[in-house]
């Protein structure tokens, strides 16, 4: 009884201390937004628009806008499907990467491994061929013995002469009898420590890998990058070696320290020796972890119980870690959060703005003729079409053909008429031209520069007309589309509006960034 009401006042102790140092700026429908949510949107904001101070109020408005429109997405449950989840845990891996591992002990042990082999005049890459014998894990002592005197027979023969040809003895004997590249950290230590300080033209005496038996010959190399140039790739090739990223091991063992992390000796001693225990193998943060989780991790880990031991208390650090780091880092958490209300707010603008605004046609004529006014030109432009001729009697016939024709048939009418299968008299060139957007229109109908004529179109004739205001949404449509967006996005604010409560704390306002 005692502990519970002291659990209950501490509680309600961090709260009133909590809503002192972090109060409620605003609720948006009953969902308060704390002070220090709000600044982090607005100083990230501020930062990339150069928002001031005197722009507080209209920049709450677009808060508010926003927070409603994220919260009509979730209505919608548009942050529950899979696609969403998906994207969203993906973002969250990628993002945990920073918190979950040490940048700094990998590039540590990188630059450790780089700075030895510099020393021992390693290349980066090497090119060899080699006379290999693969050795089976189930070979017998005598399989065994018979291949390595036939590879040590073959030395002595290479060793005793200096005309035989290595690539002879490759074809015959090796069962891999192709040249190929080998980088640091990309073989087995074995294969890496012999090859790597050959001189190009040496030949290896035989010696064993995990995977068999070899004669080298090197034949070629390349030499080594900076350390900043091969950085990632020796990170990257050390942990696939050795199954140890020092980037992770070095945040497990702070880890350790700081969620208490506790060993059962005895549990532990059981599991090596006999390979299972029923007991808890240790504590994290006072949680335990049995041998029941370690035998169903282990099913899928295959390695002797030691390093499936080790790799089971790193990846439960990792694990307990992950999924604490919204609570534990407030940037993690704003960092998610502003990327998850990103994903629904463009999900939710494009089902009711932009989709609906490029396929609603109807809809932007409407607008344009209400409108018509904000798309005057300040310069007149020609519609119509520049026709490439390959002689100059067809303009008659043109003229005869278009008269009295709307315009949006004529380049259809011409094609039909005067190109055949045989031969095409005419190149025909539709389009609607701004002084300066084609040489042809700015010659003929603007009286400036030169024609550009088409290699077998000797003559170049215009039909059309110029106009000084648009005469149809079309021709302004990719601006009319932007302005149509922003009418329905005022419209749907003013929806959003009208059915949602907003309280706004104006002194807390004040002590926004001056606390």
């Amino acid at each position: 009884m005692k502990r519970s009401l002291f659990l209950l006042v501490a509680c309600a102790f961090f709260n009133v201390v909590n809503a002192q140092t972090n109060p409620v700026l605003m609720k948006i429908n009953d969902v308060a937004i704390t002070r220090s949510e709000f600044e982090y949107i607005y100083n990230k904001n501020n930062s990339l628009h150069n928002v001031e101070s005197k722009d507080m109020d209209q920049y709450i408005d677009l808060f508010v806008n926003f927070k409603l429109k994220v919260a009509a997405a979730k209505e919608l449950g548009l942050d529950t499907t899979k696609t969403f989840r998906d994207e969203l845990d993906g973002y969250k891996r990628q993002l945990a990467k920073s918190y979950l591992i040490d940048d700094s002990a990998n590039e540590l042990a990188a630059k450790q491994y780089y700075d030895k082999i510099s020393k021992t005049g390693y290349s980066e890459t090497v090119q060899v061929v080699h006379i290999f014998k693969y050795l089976p894990q189930n070979i017998t002592n005598k399989q065994h013995e018979a291949i390595k005197q036939q590879i040590d027979s073959i030395y002595s023969v290479l060793s005793n002469s200096t005309d035989l040809n290595f690539n002879d003895f490759v074809q015959k004997y090796s069962d891999d009898k192709e040249p190929f590249w080998v980088s640091i950290l990309q073989t087995p230590e074995e294969f890496e420590s012999k090859v790597f300080a050959m001189k190009v033209g040496d030949i290896s005496a035989p010696f064993f890998t995990p995977q068999g038996i070899h004669i080298v010959k090197l034949i070629d190399t390349k030499p080594l990058p900076s350390f900043e140039d091969i950085k990632g790739d020796i990170i990257n090739r050390m942990h696939h070696r050795t199954g140890v990223n020092k980037g992770v091991e070095s945040v497990v063992d702070r880890l350790k320290k700081e969620y208490n992390y506790q060993i059962n000796q005895q549990s532990l001693n059981q599991l090596l020796s006999k390979g299972e225990t029923d007991d808890v193998l240790f504590y994290i943060n006072q949680v335990p972890y049995s041998g029941q989780l370690f035998k169903k991790f282990a099913n899928a880990y295959p390695a002797v119980v030691q390093n499936q031991f080790d790799a089971f208390v790193t990846k439960s650090f990792m694990d307990y870690e992950y999924a604490r780091l919204e609570e534990k880092y407030p940037e993690f958490r704003y960092l998610m959060q502003e990327y998850k209300e990103g994903m629904l707010l463009f999900e939710i603008s494009n089902l009711e703005i932009w989709e609906n605004a490029m396929l609603d046609e109807e809809g932007q004529k409407q607008y344009f003729t209400a409108n018509k006014s904000n798309y005057k030109w300040n310069e007149p432009k020609f519609k119509g079409l520049i026709v490439h001729a390959k002689n100059p009697k067809v303009e008659k016939q043109i003229k005869k053909t278009i008269r009295k024709k709307p315009m949006d048939q004529w380049k259809q009418l011409l094609e039909d008429k005067f190109n055949t299968s045989d031969e095409s008299v005419l190149a025909v060139e539709e389009g609607f031209y701004s002084k300066g957007d084609n040489k042809n229109v700015d010659a003929l109908i603007y009286k400036t520069g030169h024609n550009e004529f088409k290699t077998g179109y000797p003559y170049i004739f215009v039909f059309g007309e110029k106009e000084y205001e648009p005469s149809s949404y079309l021709e302004v449509r990719g601006e009319l589309i932007s302005d149509y967006q922003n009418h329905l996005d005022a419209l749907w604010v003013n929806r959003l509006r009208a059915n949602a409560k907003v309280e706004i704390n104006k002194d807390v306002i004040k002590t926004v960034n001056n606390h």
